[in-house]
């Protein structure tokens, strides 16, 4: 999904286009990792989104996307992959569909996790802060604590919501870049006060939920991404067989993620 302004993208806000964060989600120490006593070297967010992937079985309302492991990916990800990301459209609903297999003989360690960005307001005449999120059935999230270089500090804080349930939207809660919850509702609901129109985000098997736009900005639009894992410890080059909140996927075996954006 595209977020624009009367048809255009704006790059000085952003210009991505809903990437699919594999095989990792964030940043990396000195964009590094190890695994089996090797290091290795991979970006931002993975590999996936700057890859090319193949298009099967299309029909009118349902997409399939494939991407394999090639000689690209495996020198900064020496493991063996099929992913699959398949799109359908039901009624006013699109539907997302992670399918990650092992083809390989060893363990596949991966984290996985959406970028979309929706435009903010919605509607005209309305503004950025005449938005909150909802959370569905209420919760009480935690704030995953970042360093100001955008790794784990391990000093997760209680992120209190209005009434338990709403977030009202303000530019400036994103002046320290992302805010990334846990313990959240696998619900949400970004909706005017104005409004009946809005855009629900669900997300039953993901753990984290990343909110952003681009920081210190009046950026119109904002991005809910729901994610499997998290970035990196500051000052730590992790160790893909260990870290905890990696999926680790046996040989032969797929791992499969759902999630889905309604727009009313």
């Amino acid at each position: 999904m595209v977020w624009s302004i009367c048809g255009r993208e704006t790059p000085a806000y952003w210009c991505d286009r809903a990437p699919v964060l594999f095989p990792f989600v964030g940043r990396l120490t000195e964009n590094s990792y190890r695994y089996g006593g090797q290091v290795y070297s991979m970006g931002i967010h993975g590999f996936a989104a700057h890859q090319d992937f193949s298009c099967l079985c299309p029909e009118p309302n349902r997409l399939v996307l494939q991407l394999t492991d090639n000689r690209e990916t495996r020198e900064q990800y020496p493991f063996a992959f099929s992913l699959n990301i398949i799109y359908e459209l039901i009624d006013n609903r699109v539907q997302v569909t992670y399918q990650v297999e092992n083809t390989g003989t060893g363990m596949l360690p991966f984290g996985i996790g959406g970028h979309p960005g929706f435009r903010v307001p919605l509607e005209e005449g309305e503004q950025f802060d005449d938005y909150i999120l909802e959370f569905t059935g209420g919760c009480q999230p935690d704030r995953v604590g970042f360093t100001p270089q955008l790794f784990l500090s391990g000093q997760d804080q209680p992120y209190p919501l209005r009434e338990e349930k709403y977030l009202p939207l303000r530019h400036d809660l994103f002046d320290e870049d992302a805010v990334i919850l846990k313990n959240m509702s696998r619900e949400v609901t970004l909706r005017s006060q104005l409004s009946p129109h809005g855009v629900q985000v669900s997300y039953p098997d993901m753990p984290y939920l990343g909110l952003w736009h681009m920081p210190n900005t009046d950026a119109p639009y904002l991005c809910i991404e729901p994610w499997s894992s998290l970035p990196a410890r500051q000052d730590m080059v992790e160790d893909f067989a260990c870290k905890s909140d990696l999926i680790q996927l046996g040989p032969g075996k797929t791992y499969v993620n759902t999630w889905s954006i309604t727009i009313f």
